[in-house]
């Protein structure tokens, strides 16, 4: 190096691995990071201690800039090994739609995984109850997983919150042998839990969310279902801010979503009730009144709320920025005028055509409230994405 410098030669491969790692992580285009790699085995090296994020080209979603061309058919233990010895600072990886990988390639995560902070295993399917102790044991610092379709237990999930105490977004969507019980190892073992799927999930009523922590505040519970006292347990940490409980099967109780509105949902900002077809009045205004924070509220095919719920939704939802109507049977032309005299902040309402609203009813609403765009759309989903949550105190 002394006699490159003296004849006044210099060149970048002098450089030392700090600098060569500063170059790297200013690579913002996939394909220079991996040309970064192919330049020789020691920057090869320095591409493999900087990658933190893997993924496959059968994960359903894109989050890190990195993947592997091979089929997710083709991944096994073996590979897994190769891959978690080659990246070892890796703090996202996806093995979604890996459905051949099997429990004992989990154990790779003990000596190579300890930086994993977010983990998805979504449809592998061969992955049980065991694969996710090796989880558990291998991931002390993992804050996200999800484990959509996955046929874990609540013997798994148990061990996943004895082990990973700072679990902050978990996504148990279509694992149909979950019930209250694995809920409540999970919302009493990790207490910085921000947000839960749970949604087809039909062995739970809610229950097991009893005396969550105030830092929940997303829960998606859609299709579940859901009990009066699981509504309850459900608010009962007093933090949340976002809440779906589309298609609820509470053919048992007409008002049980009243306790939504009991004060310890105070900070709801965005609830999502679609096709809610028994909920009443009385819970509408008990929510009306009890979330005074509400931006975005979904109604859509909500027959059964009338003149009475319309009128405490015009005034008590002062926040309301986004109202779903559409194909809500008994809105009537006093409904909506009830939100057009209410609901100052209102800017889009979503409803569709309805034989009981007249032309010139509508028209009035226009002319009265030319701020506001009416959408004909139904919206199936709302709200933010679940691993993207974060808990603020402030809000």
């Amino acid at each position: 190096m002394g006699d490159s410098l003296m004849d006044g030669v210099t060149s970048i491969m002098l450089l030392p691995d700090d600098c060569l790692c500063f170059i790297f992580n200013f690579l913002d285009c996939r394909t220079d990071r991996e040309s970064f790699g192919l330049t020789c085995h020691r920057w090869l090296n320095i591409q493999n201690l900087n990658r933190r994020s893997l993924q496959f080209p059968c994960s359903f979603g894109i989050v890190g800039p990195s993947s592997l061309s091979q089929s997710c058919a083709d991944i096994n233990s073996f590979h897994l090994y190769r891959i978690l010895a080659r990246f070892q600072q890796l703090e996202y990886l996806s093995l979604s739609g890996c459905v051949e990988i099997l429990d004992s390639a989990l154990s790779y995560l003990k000596p190579y995984g300890s930086k994993l902070q977010t983990l998805c295993l979504d449809c592998c399917f061969k992955i049980s109850d065991y694969g996710i102790s090796l989880v558990g044991d291998g991931c002390p610092f993992l804050t996200t997983i999800s484990l959509y379709r996955c046929s874990i237990t609540d013997a798994g999930l148990e061990a996943l919150a004895n082990a990973c105490l700072a679990l902050r977004h978990v996504n148990l969507a279509y694992c149909p042998c979950i019930s209250d019980s694995g809920l409540r190892a999970l919302s009493q073992g990790c207490r910085e839990l921000q947000a839960v799927k749970i949604s087809n999930c039909r062995g739970v009523s809610g229950v097991g969310l009893r005396g969550c922590s105030s830092t929940l505040v997303y829960i998606d519970a859609e299709c579940c279902n859901l009990e009066p006292e699981g509504i309850m347990s459900i608010v009962s940490g007093g933090g949340l801010k976002f809440l779906n409980i589309a298609s609820l099967s509470c053919s048992n109780f007409r008002n049980g979503l009243e306790a939504i509105g009991n004060g310890f949902a105070a900070r709801l900002k965005i609830l999502n009730l679609r096709m809610c077809r028994s909920v009443t009045d009385a819970s509408i205004v008990a929510i009306a009144k009890g979330c005074p924070q509400l931006q975005e509220w979904n109604l859509a095919l909500c027959h059964e709320v009338r003149v009475l719920g319309w009128a405490s939704i015009g005034s008590n939802c002062h926040n309301l920025k986004k109202l779903h109507v559409n194909r809500c049977r008994n809105l009537c032309h006093q409904g909506l005028q009830a939100l057009r005299d209410g609901c100052k902040e209102l800017s889009v309402l979503y409803m569709s055509r309805n034989s009981r609203i007249s032309d010139a009813a509508l028209e009035l609403f226009k002319l009265y409230r030319c701020n506001v765009e009416i959408k004909a759309e139904e919206v199936m989903s709302i709200g933010p994405n679940w691993d993207g949550i974060d808990y603020d105190e402030s809000t």
